[in-house]
């Protein structure tokens, strides 16, 4: 293989400036997604190797490598099944359009083929999502008398009433909010555009959020940043997920009831079955959410045992419902004898 150490970033700069943003039109979410992976994995690689991060080849990301990288990250970043196979479908990605540039280098992406997606619990049908208490216990925690507290709770509120993705806060530009309609423009999975209605209360949080974060008035600033030597930076998931989890903790002290581990997601879980419950169709859902595919939003009506549940209450005091016999214990209670005559075998 030679020079393929010359190769590799000049391969991975190409794929990652080139191919993804242009020659494949990928959003933003996941070109960024995509950067975080080799932004882990490269340092990962270099303290393996013992090498320098300019002197690493093709060679270096072998089967034996990037397991144990898949392995460790999921032991200490406690990565899901499903994101551990993301993180390496984005890995093989980057070595497929190598192999495709240079035959040569399909050895090296045959060697990740034989990595092993892990298989987790199937939880298609399973949806974790707060009633509305709980999400009220959470936005009420920040201490709104700090322009930190301001931030957080405007970003919270925000993030529930447009039932936003995280990546969807993080991109959002000034100029998107709009005050005067009440609404905010979103850019979803695949560069997709939506509109999505915001009540007066989360219009107020931002009026008062743009005064302490955006005095300047620039229309093309992100919403949300964080400042790193002074400069405002684009404020990261990490971020966002300390923050969250600190205030569902303090929360959790008032209302036991909210879940253990609070993640950004579920507050658009949690406003999407909160919209189902009121009423608001099944399609209706879908399109808020910005879902491509609408059997996606099922799992709302798959997942809602309460509503089902009051569905059943209704029917019975309507049509009336059978008594059901109390519980006994069977003829064959403490006799061992009788139970074994059943199951064929000779009594004691």
């Amino acid at each position: 293989m030679k020079n393929t150490h010359n190769k590799f970033f000049v391969y991975l700069r190409s794929y990652l400036t080139i191919f993804l943003p242009k020659q494949r039109n990928y959003s933003q979410h996941t070109i960024a997604a995509t950067q975080q992976v080799w932004g882990m994995l490269l340092p990962y690689i270099c303290k393996r190797a013992e090498k320098r991060i300019d002197n690493l080849t093709f060679a270096d990301f072998s089967y034996e490598t990037v397991s144990e990288f898949l392995d460790d990250m999921e032991a200490s970043k406690n990565w899901k099944p499903a994101t551990r196979n993301h993180r390496l479908a984005r890995i093989r990605s980057f070595f497929h359009y190598a192999a495709g540039l240079d035959p040569l280098l399909s050895v090296y992406l045959a060697d990740l083929r034989k990595i092993r997606l892990k298989k987790g619990a199937d939880k298609s049908f399973v949806l974790d999502f707060m009633k509305p208490t709980e999400v009220s216990a959470i936005l009420h925690q920040p201490n709104t008398s700090t322009k930190m507290g301001i931030r957080d709770m405007f970003f919270m509120t925000l993030m529930f009433d447009s039932a936003a993705r995280n990546c969807e806060m993080l991109t959002m530009r000034i100029c998107d909010f709009k005050v005067k309609e009440k609404v905010v423009y979103l850019i979803g999975k695949g560069n997709k555009p939506r509109c999505v209605p915001i009540s007066d209360t989360t219009v107020q949080h931002f009026q008062q959020y743009v005064k302490r974060y955006h005095s300047s008035g620039d229309e093309t600033s992100l919403i949300f940043y964080t400042l790193r030597h002074g400069e405002k930076t684009p404020m990261s998931d990490d971020n966002v997920a300390r923050f969250i989890r600190k205030y569902s903790t303090q929360a959790r002290r008032i209302n036991p009831k909210i879940p253990e581990k609070v993640h950004p997601h579920m507050f658009r879980k949690s406003r999407a079955m909160s919209l189902y419950r009121s009423g608001m169709p099944l399609p209706l859902v879908s399109e808020w959410l910005g879902h491509n595919d609408p059997e996606t939003t099922l799992i709302y009506a798959r997942a809602d045992t309460e509503m089902k549940r009051k569905a059943i209450e209704k029917a019975d005091a309507l049509a009336g419902t059978p008594t059901l016999p109390e519980a006994t214990n069977g003829i064959w209670n403490g006799d061992d004898n009788i139970i074994r005559q059943l199951l064929g075998l000779e009594a004691k």
